[in-house]
């Protein structure tokens, strides 16, 4: 069973709801740092506090490369605490389900009597393999990634029917304040433009905008300030 507690302001993980939502039953605890689609990291005091709960915690850092924020150096000291990471984001090997596990030793000794006996397919290995042997271009790219991050938030604060959150992934999430998400999302569709919109209880009317080219930053936001009209200010 899986007990989802929600995030409290500005998306933060709520320590204390976690902690009341515990139980003699509870075996894991799942963190996303930074979030998605948020893009807001879970700082590393509260993550010992849980930590010191005794629970296993797995903090999910898929897009690590993206925030430098990382709790992987915490693991030597706690039995019960789990990273993990993805080629997928970084990378730009999505699609190729690779990635790794940063484990206790007595964690990562259990897991190997009980994984699969199939490890990644040869396609995988070869790009993992290339990637590594090409770290510098990928990390020239997630510095660019970053830079254009920063001007895309700028970009999008000047628009005042959203409200952008800061990000430390390879996107922006925005609430929209003034408008409709799911008309905004159409509306960039039919002009070639693709994000993603979220009408759920705690994600209602609102977009996550994936970080691009300069150039791509420039259509999107005059492809915005025309949806926006009047609004865009």
């Amino acid at each position: 069973k899986v007990v989802d507690v929600p995030r409290g302001k500005a998306y933060a993980v709520d320590i204390s709801r976690v902690k009341e939502a515990m139980d003699e039953k509870t075996k894991l605890i799942f963190i996303a740092s930074p979030n998605n689609p948020t893009g807001n990291v879970t700082t590393e005091g509260d993550i010992v506090e849980l930590v010191k709960a005794g629970i296993v915690v797995v903090v999910d850092e898929a897009y690590y490369e993206f925030s430098g924020v990382t709790v992987a150096h915490l693991v030597p000291q706690y039995e019960n605490l789990i990273v993990l990471r993805s080629f997928s984001k970084w990378a730009g090997l999505a699609g190729l389900r690779i990635g790794y596990g940063i484990f206790p030793q007595l964690i990562a000794e259990q897991l190997l009597k009980i994984k699969q006996p199939y490890n990644i397919n040869l396609a995988a290995q070869i790009a993992v393999k290339e990637s590594l042997a090409d770290l510098e271009y990928l990390r020239g790219t997630v510095r660019a990634i970053i830079s254009e991050r920063e001007r895309l938030f700028q970009k999008l604060e000047e628009l005042r029917f959203l409200k952008p959150f800061p990000s430390q992934a390879n996107f922006v999430f925005c609430a929209v304040v003034d408008g409709d998400a799911e008309g905004i999302h159409r509306g960039l569709e039919k002009r070639g433009i693709f994000v993603r919109y979220f009408d759920t209880p705690l994600l209602r009317n609102s977009l996550r905008i994936s970080v691009g080219k300069p150039e791509h930053t420039d259509a999107l936001v005059e492809a915005l300030r025309e949806i926006g009209g009047k609004r865009s200010g």
